[in-house]
């Protein structure tokens, strides 16, 4: 299929360096986001502002809900979207400025602030956000359209995305340093992410092309999307997405406690660990896609989950307070937690060809929204699994308490099995799985012959408004 920018189709290859990054800039202030809505913005509602502890973390948990289902509901309706601007890139130029106005409205938030108002505008926030995210995974989906372009494209996005997290982690340490109170990094680094919005997805929806796969269906009912979710790749990837991001999330959970209480370093130090960890996704975002594009991305998928459960398992062996020892392991374990990302996103966009072949429409929205509430799901259960062992084992979380040689011993076992169990797990979903690189190449030569034979105009939809498909084609 060809790509149509402006009014001049450009031969179906690989894209250039160039073009792959541009278009994946757009993850950058996603993985800002994510970060600092999880880590920072909680703490900032509820030490600055003067909000419960209870109370924030209702909210958050709420508005997270209560954004699952919007998840699904935007992903049927970007599948079902046509115009003249493009599918998917309608989404993202609409999904921007709500995501900017929500947290500009979070930035200048009284102190005392209620319920209601955080809540609004957190959902907001997070409804720019599912526009955002949705349809720039989606679009990469149909924007690489080969088994290996997609390893590439989706490497990059997850590279870039570090990027932001990175400017989460280091904003309040340069801040701090120039004398400015924890607030005010809060404050810039909301600024960061609203600026990156808007420059990065200016930057996308004017200069990245777009591929509009052709529906051929007629009419979906609801038990028609209620089939898509008994499908056994499908039913493979979302278990896959929800245990490979539960290994990590409980990692996450338990992580300052198990470096402190157990491992012996102080809260600097092990901030310093984990940015090694977030760095590392630099090197294993491209390793991941160099790796299925060798292997198959199934099967780099198990060598990644292998390989970061290896390395969980080298740490309690590592000698307590060591920074040297337990560096290059915590980069390893970085590495292999981005290559996760980077396959499960490959992966879900060739499950969503094979739909599309069957099914003669449009899947991709649906699909990265249903991996999305599978990630939502296993964030909020990580949590809520982790802090309920660490009860249970009798570990006491207060500052200034003194835990038993039992109670950390019992730390110690979930921190280290619990990622293992579920990781290992989600590579285990992919045993059998047939949808190799020569399937996926069949698939595509398909839908091709039969975009062409149905409609030979469909693969030129037109982005600056010239329709080149006949007048009277079905819509």
């Amino acid at each position: 299929m060809p790509v149509v920018k402006g009014n001049k189709a450009a031969p179906d290859g690989a894209l250039s360096l160039p073009a792959v990054l541009t278009f994946a800039s757009a993850s950058i202030p996603v993985g800002a986001l994510v970060l600092a809505a999880t880590v920072h913005l909680p703490r900032y509602f509820a030490a600055e502002l003067g909000l419960s502890l209870a109370l924030v973390g209702t909210v958050f948990a709420l508005v997270r809900f209560i954004d699952i289902p919007v998840d699904a509901v935007m992903g049927l309706a970007m599948d079902r979207t046509r115009t003249r601007f493009g599918r998917y890139r309608i989404w993202m130029a609409v999904g921007a400025p709500v995501l900017m106005l929500g947290f500009y409205m979070l930035l200048i938030s009284p102190e005392g602030v209620g319920a209601i108002y955080l809540g609004a505008w957190l959902l907001v926030m997070y409804v720019g956000y599912s526009g955002i995210y949705l349809s720039h995974l989606a679009w990469a989906g149909r924007l690489a359209a080969t088994y290996k372009e997609r390893s590439r494209v989706f490497g990059a996005i997850t590279g870039l995305g570090v990027i932001g997290a990175i400017a989460v982690l280091l904003i309040p340490v340069v801040m701090t340093q120039a004398g400015a109170t924890d607030a005010e990094g809060v404050q810039a680094m909301i600024w960061f992410i609203i600026g990156s919005t808007a420059l990065t997805c200016i930057l996308v929806v004017a200069s990245s092309p777009e591929r509009i796969a052709r529906d051929h269906g007629t009419h979906f009912a609801l038990k028609d999307y209620a089939a898509l979710f008994s499908r056994g790749n499908v039913i493979r990837l979302l278990a896959a997405d929800l245990l490979v991001t539960l290994g990590p999330g409980w990692m996450a959970a338990l992580y300052l406690f198990y470096f402190k209480d157990s491992r012996g370093f102080d809260t600097a130090a092990a901030n310093l660990l984990l940015l090694i960890y977030v760095v590392a996704g630099f090197a294993g975002a491209p390793l991941a896609a160099w790796l299925a594009n060798r292997l198959s991305k199934h099967r780099a998928l198990m060598v990644n989950t292998s390989v970061y459960s290896l390395g969980l398992i080298v740490v309690p062996f590592l000698p307590a307070g060591d920074f040297l020892a337990f560096a290059p392991i915590m980069f390893l374990v970085g590495a292999m937690a981005a290559g996760f990302t980077v396959m499960i996103r490959a992966i879900c966009a060739d499950i969503a060809d094979e739909l599309r072949l069957d099914s003669g429409r449009e899947w991709m929205g649906l699909m990265y929204a249903g991996i999305t509430a599978t990630s939502k799901l296993a964030t909020a259960g990580a949590i809520f699994l982790t802090f309920n062992v660490l009860a249970a084992v009798g570990y006491v979380a207060q500052a200034g308490s003194v835990n038993t040689p039992e109670a950390i011993r019992g730390l110690e076992i979930a921190y280290i099995v619990g990622p293992i169990v579920f990781v290992m797990a989600a590579g285990a979903c992919f045993i059998g799985y047939k949808l190799s690189a020569d399937r996926h190449a069949e698939i595509r030569r398909k839908l091709e012959e039969r975009d062409t034979l149905l409609d030979p105009a469909a693969s030129l939809e037109s982005l600056t408004g010239e329709d080149l498909a006949p007048v009277n084609r079905p819509s």
